[in-house]
């Protein structure tokens, strides 16, 4: 035991200089997203449809980056480590439909994409095609007609294609975005790029001369375009998302619009967003959330490995990017924070969660923010949901991801409110005990009959149903260990259960997964790790479990990142920083409790 004691703390010190030595020359963390065949296909294909002469070199790198990295079984996953699925591989096919006119050798990669297609659906014969991309999304068109569109645009759909492609109701958003409320449609304001763009191609391309919505479509067509450029960031990038831009920017062009102001930025993003082996990653980067990461990790143990002039830059760079007005593009009040700095973030509930516990772990008696912090805490007040939970955008019905309640979240903004609790005004004090009860009871409401707890936002590409338990019970139990006067708030049975679930899917090797049995990872198994040493467990298990993670870090060398996260649309992304920040946030606690 007194072996692996020294182990631990010799791997401590070697994980928090790794993640001291990542940081960027402004004294913050960047991160790094994976590269994504489904951007790379859709961000290739758009500026093919901009401009093929000036984006030759592109178009064709992004090409050959796909070429290269086709799965064995001739499908494509959303990372180069994510199993080959319906939604990606079809996207793909659709880049290689530029081949021809590109007068490339694609043939051998195309026959391996169609292979797959025919094994996985049957048919490549458009029908079939589309009756598999509606089974997958249901009702959520969200994703499905992007999709679809592609298609149509890229001539796999047949003759016929426009048929196939449902209508969007592009002409909602002429309405005041004061009535997306009333008519039940808040979560559109974060969909409307895609909802104007999509939905005019199919309208200029299958008008129908007796449908009254059709007349109306044409008639606010100009109005609709220039919602969208009001909308758009000034780099050129909605959400900072290359597929997002490539959908939008590809329906514009198919539309007839190449040269708006809109399409010209949304193609200048794109280029900006390419890396250099060719391949494009789903975002630009999450540098406030990684950075917010980063220093909560640092900051859980007693040892002080951010200088004063470290947290002062820190303090400085998250204060800049509290949102002080009206987001422009999602309306949604001032005080929240997005996942990055660049212009087109937007606020979150995660992201403001997670810089409100960075602020207050950064302030000295000199220094803390609470200006900043009361207004943070007022834009999750202002967020939560009737059933006491906290969505990641905006409050609504729970119909989409946007406006749904999830446990994982909810937790994260838990931890915020008792950060600040004792700091902030007597007011805002009561809203919060008010608050906290309701969140308690929401993870009561919401933990699965076996202890556990399912997030939103991240999942597990080996288990079946992609759920990963082990980040949302982990994220549970964090919080829950950090309640004052826990008993008060009836949390004991709901919080045993979270922890005998954690212990109980350990998998044999010691390590955790989303699930047990399946592939372990650093994130999960530290994540795990960060729960039991929470509770004040310093067991046989998580000896066993810190074990593994000496030995697949490479005793704190090596941090290979896995696809854990769930970006729009349910597409996996990895992230470089992940395992590094989790590994360091749970070997750093460790030795809190110690002390």
């Amino acid at each position: 035991m007194h072996k692996t004691m020294i182990d631990i703390e010799t791997f401590r010190e070697k994980v928090a200089k790794k993640l001291l030595s990542e940081r960027n020359d402004s004294g913050s963390w960047e991160g790094e997203l994976s590269s994504s065949a489904l951007s790379t296909a859709v961000s290739t294909f758009a500026l093919y449809q901009f401009s093929k002469e000036e984006n030759i070199e592109d178009i064709n790198s992004g090409l050959n980056w796909l070429v290269e990295n086709i799965n064995e079984d001739g499908g494509y996953g959303d990372t180069v480590d994510s199993p080959s699925n319906i939604s990606t591989t079809l996207l793909c096919w659709s880049a290689f439909s530029l081949s021809t006119s590109l007068e490339r050798k694609d043939d051998d990669a195309i026959k391996k994409v169609e292979g797959w297609l025919l094994k996985e659906v049957g048919s490549i014969e458009p029908e079939k095609i589309c009756q598999r991309i509606l089974e997958v999304y249901g009702d959520d068109h969200t994703f499905s007609v992007p999709i679809l569109t592609t298609l149509a645009i890229a001539g796999r759909l047949g003759n016929e294609p426009w048929g196939k492609v449902l209508q969007l109701p592009f002409e909602l958003s002429v309405f005041p975005s004061k009535m997306f409320k009333i008519l039940k449609l808040e979560v559109v304001s974060y969909a409307l790029p895609a909802l104007i763009t999509i939905g005019l191609v199919r309208h200029r391309k299958k008008r129908s001369a007796i449908n009254p919505l059709s007349w109306f479509r044409s008639l606010v067509t100009k109005r609709a375009l220039k919602k969208l450029s009001s909308i758009q960031p000034v780099n050129g990038g909605f959400l900072e998302a290359t597929p997002l831009t490539g959908f939008v920017l590809m329906s514009l062009c198919e539309s007839g619009l190449n040269n708006l102001e809109v399409s010209q930025k949304c193609a200048s993003f794109l280029k900006s967003s390419i890396r250099e082996d060719g391949s494009y990653p789903i975002d630009t980067h999450l540098h406030t959330w990684v950075s917010t990461l980063s220093i909560n990790a640092l900051t859980e143990t007693n040892k002080e490995y951010l200088d004063d002039s470290s947290k002062k830059v820190l303090l400085k760079f998250l204060c800049d990017q509290q949102y002080k007005e009206v987001h422009p593009y999602t309306n949604a009040a001032p005080g929240g924070w997005a996942w990055s700095p660049l212009p087109g973030a937007v606020p979150d509930a995660d992201d403001t969660s997670g810089a409100l516990v960075a602020l207050r772990r950064l302030s000295t008696k000199d220094s803390m923010p609470v200006k900043e912090a009361e207004a943070g805490i007022k834009w999750l007040l202002g967020l939560q949901n009737s059933d006491g939970g906290i969505p990641t955008f905006c409050r609504g019905w729970g119909q989409l991801p946007f406006d749904q309640s999830c446990p994982d979240i909810t937790a994260h903004c838990l931890r915020a409110f008792c950060e600040w609790k004792n700091d902030v005004n007597s007011q805002l004090q009561t809203q919060i005990n008010t608050s906290v009860r309701a969140l308690v009871k929401y993870l009561n409401d919401t933990q699965r009959s076996d202890g556990s707890w399912n997030p939103l936002w991240f999942g597990n590409q080996h288990n079946k149903e992609k759920l990963n338990l082990t980040y949302g019970t982990a994220q549970v139990i964090i919080a829950l260990s950090e309640l004052p006067n826990a008993e008060g708030l009836n949390i004991q049975d709901l919080y045993n259960k979270g922890i005998n679930w954690i212990k109980t899917s350990q998998n044999e090797d010691g390590s955790w997964s989303g699930i047990k049995g399946t592939q372990g990872s650093i994130e999960e198994t530290s994540l795990a790790l960060n729960a039991l040493i929470s509770s004040g467990l310093k067991d046989e298990q998580v000896q066993k479990g810190f074990e593994w993670l000496i030995k697949e870090t490479k005793e704190g060398t090596e941090f290979i990142s896995r696809p854990i996260g769930l970006y729009f649309a349910s597409l996996w992304y990895d992230e470089k920083m992940y395992p590094l920040v989790y590994t360091a946030a749970a070997t750093l606690k460790y030795f809190r409790k110690t002390v």
